[in-house]
């Protein structure tokens, strides 16, 4: 079930995913309204019958930051970045409680290394590690596993879109990659998706309350390892 408030991008995965034999559904639905994440779900069920798994992802950087931005806008950033995590979570509760099903939330390497510039975003993602853990903690006793993904750098078509408003995309492409120490490259959606259906299914069974990086050591590794100090390193 793909639920997003940009229907035809909605409807495009659904004909990538058919094209790969898998079969989707596509609910059209603004969760920044409070309301809409439970008639999501119900419509949801209503199709399907039953839910195993929620993955909470959407969300976006939007550059609202301490300098130019007030109250009201990053109360804005915060909420359109973390309040369907909660309503939706909210909403499913009782048919995970039902299937002892997985909640995972994407969150972002920002909410550990800050960026600048965009702290309702940041304020955001940071909340949605700490729920995240909580969530894991209160949902135990229902068989409940909740995790958090954190990717870095990953090429997606916002991304890309970012890269383009830079006089030269490409060497602004090269400087980032430069700076990952796996095999300097950026991360591919798939490669997080990969890791989000890991942690649905039951080979994840004994992973709860934990956040899981999938970023080439972005985060984590020394610098001194990154593809900028080693010029004959092959990528």
């Amino acid at each position: 079930m793909i639920v997003d408030r940009d229907e035809s991008a909605a409807e495009n995965l659904k004909r990538q995913l058919h094209a790969e034999g898998v079969e989707s559904e596509v609910i059209a639905v603004d969760l920044c309204e409070i309301g809409e994440s439970t008639r999501a779900l119900k419509d949801m069920t209503n199709r399907v019958g039953r839910l195993d798994g929620l993955v909470n992802n959407a969300g976006v950087n939007d550059g609202v930051g301490l300098e130019h931005g007030s109250p009201e806008r990053f109360a804005a950033s915060f909420k359109s970045n973390f309040a369907h995590y909660y309503t939706m979570k909210e909403a499913a509760l009782p048919y995970l409680i039902q299937s002892k099903g997985v909640i995972v939330n994407i969150s972002s390497k920002v909410a550990i290394t800050g960026q600048g510039g965009t702290s309702g975003y940041a304020a955001a993602k940071g909340a949605i590690l700490g729920a995240s853990i909580e969530w894991a903690a209160e949902l135990a006793e229902y068989g409940i596993r909740v995790n958090a993904v954190i990717p870095a750098e990953v090429r997606t078509p916002q991304y890309e879109r970012w890269l383009q408003s830079f006089e030269n995309p490409e060497e602004r492409l090269r400087s980032i990659e430069a700076k990952i120490p796996l095999h300097a490259r950026m991360t591919e959606p798939e490669e997080v998706a990969a890791m989000v259906v890991f942690l649905l299914s039951p080979k994840s069974a004994g992973i709860t309350g934990q956040q899981l990086f999938v970023d080439g050591g972005y985060i984590h590794l020394d610098r001194a390892l990154t593809f900028a100090n080693f010029p004959g390193m092959t990528r």
